[in-house]
């Protein structure tokens, strides 16, 4: 049986600030018409500036993914795409007044309550999916990072993290219909090494990074700064395939392949999404 497409039945509003930017941020949900798709508007720059999340749009992947639209950016959606997709939402007008999603809790959490809250309302439309059409893969050498892609009737992730770090190491991650989204992938949050905090610093990113919005990990103390848990044992491998989803949100509409992914990040996922369109994979 055809799947109706979807759109929130009734909007949502979060306040926050940028994880890089770290400007103040207002952001609103809205429904949207059949086949109208997830269109992010800068409200800061006019009431006609739209920006469309596809990976062709793809302007820059460090520590986030950005897409920009004739000169106009959006950064750091990747929770809040992840969370649309993977909850079944096809339509929605996203309202932004500044260039970045808000971080919240780093994790997709606030985003799958707020619409959990609003509802769907299906539509007349039949939902639109991008279908793996055969085995591919796309290896970055220098990272030894890769990503593969094969047929399937629904979308199966298997991801792989390893870290040389003690507090890390290697961790493994599923996910397929059979896990619920809400309470196992969308409460992971996002994490980086206290090690790297200068650096990240020096480039201009995690200005609005705290201890209330990332998992700081200290492998010279063995701990999570700020007293912090893991959730799960393999949290961060968790988080890495919530960004997956996210960054394969950006081929326009759901995706249906079984997807195996080693070493992922934002610019392994997108580059290899693009290397999967272009060759008409996807």
């Amino acid at each position: 049986m055809q799947i109706k497409q979807h759109t929130i039945a009734s909007s949502a509003a979060f306040s926050g600030v940028g994880l890089h930017g770290g400007k103040p941020v207002e952001m609103r949900l809205l429904p949207a018409p059949d086949n109208y798709g997830i269109v992010f508007q800068r409200t800061d720059l006019g009431n006609e500036v739209f920006v469309h999340p596809l990976v062709e749009h793809v302007s820059h992947t460090r520590r986030s993914t950005e897409f920009a639209e004739n000169g106009v950016k959006v950064r750091t959606a990747e929770h809040l795409l992840a969370a649309l997709r993977s909850l079944g939402v096809d339509n929605v007008l996203v309202q932004l007044d500044a260039p970045e999603v808000p971080i919240l809790d780093g994790s997709a959490l606030p985003y799958v309550t707020a619409l959990g809250r609003c509802g769907l309302l299906e539509q007349k439309a039949d939902r639109i999916y991008r279908r793996v059409k055969r085995h591919a893969e796309y290896r970055d050498p220098k990272s030894g990072s890769f990503v593969t892609v094969d047929p399937c009737d629904e979308l199966v992730v298997d991801l792989t993290i390893d870290f040389k770090s003690p507090m890390v190491g290697r961790q493994q991650a599923s996910y397929d219909d059979t896990v619920d989204f809400v309470s196992q992938i969308a409460p992971c949050r996002t994490f980086c090494f206290y090690r790297e905090i200068a650096l990240m610093r020096f480039f201009g990113l995690i200005k609005g990074g705290s201890l209330d919005n990332a998992l700081v990990i200290d492998d010279r103390k063995r701990c999570i700064l700020g007293g912090k848990t893991l959730q799960f044992d393999n949290e961060l491998a968790r988080h890495k395939l919530l960004d997956l989803l996210g960054d394969f949100a950006l081929a326009g509409a759901p995706v249906l392949g079984r997807i195996t992914a080693y070493k992922p990040g934002h610019k392994t996922n997108t580059q290899a999404l693009q290397y999967f369109i272009n060759e008409a994979v996807l």
